[in-house]
């Protein structure tokens, strides 16, 4: 059984089956929707992403769900990007690579060029867990898997600040103020404090090309059911009780659907839902020692998806016609409302799309941490046709996160994808994760202890090559 049917619980299913082959019985329970957190609203017929909206250009495993999906790769619509301090504009980009280059060596030195480094340093080990997971190689826990990758360098830096980091490699504190801060208040609604590895896959993200896939993100997880021939069952999961077959765990999984209450028992169970306090009531019954509540809370976070005017004035743009930015980062500033803001492209971008002129009614994802009132929706826009908003826990909140990851594997084969959010939460590391735990599954089954927590995996691999 799966547990939920967004990108962790398809891509888990996904990556069962490719291991346990074509005659593993698959059941995923979904009660709200296939696709979880990857979603569109509508707006004037056309569908638009409302979170979950770029993919990362070394997202291999997202690139290999499309290629065998048979689904492409969404038009690029270019636009520009700047960085709003509630005042003035700190760092705009222009269309010049060169000219953008040149203004941030003058506001900031060489900052950019140590963040460059550091995070691609980050980003080529990360990049090794492709290989081992190619040749089979599994994790029985977060911290095993950073330690195959980075080594203790690595662990290290789920327990400090990415500030912290980038301030030792001699970033300077206002381009964190500036730029850092930015950014992160873009991805995870949270400051500078977040830790620095959660911190790296963020800049990664904003510094490399991004993608994403024509027609929607979402249709990757349906594809992935859709190709397993997983069997959805439309009902919320809201315990598992643990029994025994002739010496193998058995698990009972209860739930409710529209039709009342049932169970079912499995011999695997992958749970891909966050099991923390307001997430999900889950019960686990019957194990022996219990299985512990999870610490740390989770972020709210509100996307509004405006159809209207932008208000450019309150940017310093009095005629909208010479408005020149698509997408708008803010820094850390006390009475600024709003984390980011973007005048998005539909999900089926056509050969003569083209992109509003600012003066025209566009479509903008509003990113905040409250729903916005109607003085703030008049702060940002002159005025505006229709307002859709999506609350949703979003993130971890990273200063609530214990010292400890949390586990991987809850009981012998009842596993655990969620916990890998608090690494660092992308679209790619779920399915990171999804990958993982399959193989966990499928090596302690076949119980070939030789390919879990190796030490020294890349010699290992080298080897084999």
């Amino acid at each position: 059984a799966v547990v939920c049917a967004g990108l962790g619980g398809s891509a888990t299913a996904y990556f069962l089956q490719q291991h346990f082959g074509p005659q593993v019985q698959l059941d995923v329970y979904e009660a709200a929707g296939v696709g979880g957190r990857l979603a569109t609203v509508t707006v004037n017929k056309q569908q638009y992403e409302s979170r979950g909206a770029s993919i990362h250009a070394l997202s291999l495993h997202m690139q290999d769900f499309v290629k065998i999906l048979g689904l492409k790769h969404r038009r690029e619509v270019a636009g520009k990007s700047a960085i709003f301090s509630g005042e003035h504009f700190v760092l705009e980009e222009t269309d010049w690579y060169l000219l953008n280059l040149f203004r941030l060596w003058w506001h900031y030195g060489i900052s950019f060029l140590r963040l460059q480094m550091w995070v691609e340093e980050v980003m080529e080990k990360f990049m090794r867990i492709y290989k081992y997971q190619a040749h089979g190689y599994a994790f029985s826990s977060l911290e095993e898997l950073l330690r195959s990758l980075g080594g203790e360098a690595f662990v290290n830096m789920t327990q400090r600040s990415v500030a912290e980091s980038l301030l030792e490699v001699g970033v300077t504190q206002r381009f964190v103020d500036d730029v850092i801060a930015a950014v992160l208040r873009s991805s995870y609604g949270q400051s500078v404090l977040v830790p620095a590895f959660a911190g790296a896959m963020s800049l990664a993200g904003a510094q490399g090309s991004t993608w994403a896939v024509e027609g929607g993100n979402k249709l990757v997880c349906s594809g992935l059911l859709k190709l397993t021939k997983a069997n959805v069952i439309s009902a919320r999961v809201t315990g598992i009780s643990l029994h025994s077959s002739e010496g193998r765990a058995l698990y009972q999984v209860h739930y409710e659907s529209t039709e009342g209450q049932g169970s079912a028992f499995y011999d695997l169970v992958v749970v891909t839902t966050p099991l923390h306090p307001g997430r999900s009531n889950f019960t686990f019954e019957n194990f022996d020692p219990p299985i512990a509540d999870f610490p740390g809370a989770f972020q709210p976070s509100v996307t509004s998806v405006v159809h209207g005017y932008l208000n450019s004035s309150y940017f310093g743009f009095p005629d909208p016609k010479l408005f020149p930015f698509t997408s708008i980062l803010t820094t850390d500033t006390p009475d600024l409302f709003f984390h980011a803001m973007d005048n998005i492209c539909p999900v089926n971008i056509s050969a003569a799309f083209r992109r509003k002129q600012p003066q025209e009614a566009a479509v903008w994802r509003v990113l905040s941490q409250q729903p916005l009132d109607k003085p703030q929706l008049k702060t940002l826009f002159r005025s505006y046709y229709s307002v859709q908003v999506a609350e949703w826990q979003s993130y971890p909140r990273y200063d609530t996160a214990a010292k400890a990851l949390p586990p991987v594997v809850l009981h012998e084969s009842l596993f655990y994808l969620s916990g890998v959010e608090w690494l660092a939460s992308s679209m790619e590391m779920v399915a990171v994760a999804a990958k993982n735990v399959a193989l966990l599954a499928y090596n302690r089954w076949h119980q070939d202890l030789e390919k879990i927590d190796q030490k020294d995996l890349m010699h290992k691999v080298k080897t084999e090559l």
